[in-house]
């Protein structure tokens, strides 16, 4: 029988060994991230590492996509500071379910499309951003923290640092000259860490991080009282944070769908990230998303399938269970090497090969959302203003660009052919278009190029015939498209406009 498996939602052959070698490769990356961010937020460290598991079991196994990996991710944690430090982790962990539940309605309603809104400058910008605070994030290894000060390593500690980091990179670059058949980053870990082991070398460990010895992830109901102020204290949090962990994953969707030339579902991945979050409420575990970086190990390992994700999320089951006194030797500069490789390859280098190509306000844009990514480490909020500025700078370019081409037919009758749409950005320049006064008894507005597409453009209309009214001259509207006559039908009750033919009315229109 082949060693191949089709365990996806695409005919595609999938190698088992790939798959596992991916999938252990990523649980040693995310260990000391979700660690980290766990401790950050004041969270027990465990928490950390249960969100690491409930994540990346559940997402790999109904999320939208294979490829992706979801764990304990720092963009969702960060939003739950705060209700930490304010209530404690109860209402921390009714939070997260509460996240999840709102997750679970978005796919289930199917509004994950909505992230076809995101345009490519904005994907730039915060993939760029994103690459950026990953290898910024690398920088603290070369810490070290003294009565609750943090320092920079120096004298032997930093060179012993920097040169197992060094290593590290060199193994990931070289590798794959040498062999496919493990990942570079696997390779990376092992070596620099028996190299550590036998030599006897003293650098920070995972240990030096935490303890990542437990039992299985307890179930456990958030301890808080059912109630209306409760609920007020829960709720924005948790909208916040299934704002950001949607964000973060339909993004880090998108990007893998590019990546590997398939396709996934968005409305399916949100409502296994609500159940996996559901979970993590009710089972002591931080909460999470799909995280880029870890996604970005998988694939670069070779993985395609679901299998990937399954390995590693069992693998840090394991490694809670029994592996713990091996896992804790693993050298932080392995690590710390292997993600400031995915940090290198994570960065779009080809934005800066279209830069001179691209209109001034996409580079904007682009500059924008990296900066916020990187200053705020709010992917969420980077891409929103991104997207919110795009819509702007779309919305003013298809103002000034409506137009009217005019002429007087063989009956006298002066003709408006409209080009562009009448929105409210473009309601004033349409409205100038008109000379009322000097204008024959009858005028004709032809739509067939153009359309009325909302209030401002009705209302715009609406003036425009009582001027002509005022002046005792008739105007006709042609061509309007259904959707059209149909928002003009809704505005009755609002303006005195119409579409049928009927003296009554203000504004009359023709087939």
């Amino acid at each position: 029988m082949k060693p191949y498996l089709r365990l996806f939602d695409f005919s595609q052959k999938v190698d088992y060994k790939i798959e596992i070698l991916a999938g252990l490769t990523v649980a040693m990356t995310m260990i000391p991230e979700s660690l980290s961010f766990a401790i950050l937020a004041g969270f027990p460290p465990l928490s950390g590492l249960y969100a690491a598991f409930i994540m990346g079991l559940v997402a790999s196994v109904l999320g939208g996509r294979p490829g992706l990996i979801s764990g304990g991710a720092g963009a969702t944690v960060i939003v739950l500071i705060a209700l930490m430090q304010s209530h404690g982790i109860e209402y921390v962990f009714a939070a997260v379910a509460l996240a999840g539940v709102l997750q679970i309605l978005v796919g289930l309603f199917k509004l994950g499309k909505f992230i076809r809104l995101v345009p490519q400058p904005v994907m730039f910008g915060f993939v760029n951003g994103l690459a950026v605070v990953i290898f910024m994030a690398q920088l603290e290894q070369f810490q070290t923290v003294t009565n609750g000060e943090a320092a920079w390593l120096s004298g032997n500690p930093l060179y012993i640092m920097a040169g197992l980091v060094a290593l590290t990179i060199g193994i990931v670059f070289l590798w794959p000259r040498l062999s496919k058949t493990i990942p570079p980053s696997l390779v990376a870990i092992v070596i620099v860490s028996l190299f550590v082991f036998m030599l006897n070398i003293d650098t920070k460990t995972v240990k030096d991080i935490a303890s990542v010895s437990g039992g299985f992830p307890p179930f456990h109901i958030p301890n808080i009282p059912v109630s209306w102020d409760a609920l007020q204290v829960v709720f924005p949090y948790a909208l916040i944070m299934a704002g950001v962990g949607l964000t973060e994953g339909l993004l880090t969707l998108n990007l893998v769908d590019e990546i590997t030339g398939t396709k996934g579902s968005g409305n399916r991945e949100c409502i296994a990230q609500g159940g996996a979050n559901i979970l993590n409420g009710f089972f002591t575990g931080m909460g999470g998303c799909p995280m880029i970086a870890q996604t970005l190990v998988n694939l670069s390992a070779g993985a395609r399938a679901r299998l990937s994700g399954i390995i590693a999320a069992f693998t840090i089951l394991i490694i809670i269970l029994v592996g713990a006194p091996v896992i804790e030797r693993v050298p932080m500069a392995a690590l710390t090497g292997v993600m400031i490789m995915v940090a290198i390859g994570t960065f779009e280098w080809t934005s800066f090969k279209i830069l001179n190509k691209m209109p001034r306000q996409d580079v904007l844009v682009m500059a924008l959302v990296a900066i916020i990514t990187v200053w705020l480490h709010n992917l969420a909020l980077a891409v929103l203003i991104g997207v919110i500025i795009s819509a702007l700078v779309f919305a003013w370019d298809s103002a000034i660009r409506i137009r009217a081409r005019k002429y007087i037919d063989e009956k006298g009758v002066k003709h408006y052919e409209i080009y562009g749409p009448l929105f409210f950005g473009s309601a004033t320049t349409f409205t100038e278009k008109f000379d009322v006064l000097n204008d024959p008894s009858e005028v004709v507005i032809d739509f067939r190029d153009s359309r009325v597409a909302d209030m401002s453009g009705i209302e715009a209309l609406n003036k425009l015939t009582e001027r002509y009214q005022k002046v005792n001259k008739k105007l006709h509207l042609r061509h309007l498209s259904e959707d059209c006559r149909l928002l003009l039908k809704n505005a009755e009750g609002v303006i005195v406009v119409n579409i049928l033919e009927d003296p009554t009315y203000h504004v009359a229109s023709d087939k």
